[in-house]
């Protein structure tokens, strides 16, 4: 069992980093029986994968938005964060964190937290 909890400003400004933290309970980020990802939700586009850290601190990055997109860990807080650099407000959506066992094959992820709205606009 699995809990992950989604926090950060629920809104930021064009041009501006978007950061999100994700706590987890249940499971530590340092185990490699998970990864950590991070998917947003817009009207727009749906479902979107961001990004992965997986047990080792290995990114992998939605090619789209690998150029602004940075996924951390803090191994002592038990918490994994996400950075999105030169917002605009096609960016406003639904922020979900996420978390995959290692023994699935399906690209859906097994673990979500309830996601966080975060607008971007001035």
């Amino acid at each position: 069992q699995v809990q992950l909890q989604e926090s950060g400003p629920g809104l930021v400004k064009p041009s501006q980093t978007l950061s999100l933290t994700c706590t987890v309970s249940g499971a530590s980020v340092t185990t490699r029986d998970y990864a950590w990802s991070w998917i947003r939700q817009s009207p727009g586009k749906g479902l979107e994968w961001m990004g992965v850290i997986c047990y080792d601190g290995t990114t992998y990055y939605s090619p789209s938005l690998k150029s602004r997109t940075s996924i951390s860990r803090d191994t002592s807080k038990n918490q994994f964060s996400l950075q999105l650099n030169s917002v605009t407000p096609e960016d406003t959506a639904v922020y979900y964190c996420a978390s995959t066992l290692r023994v699935s094959t399906g690209p859906i992820p097994d673990y979500w937290g309830q996601g966080t709205l975060v607008t971007v606009s001035s």
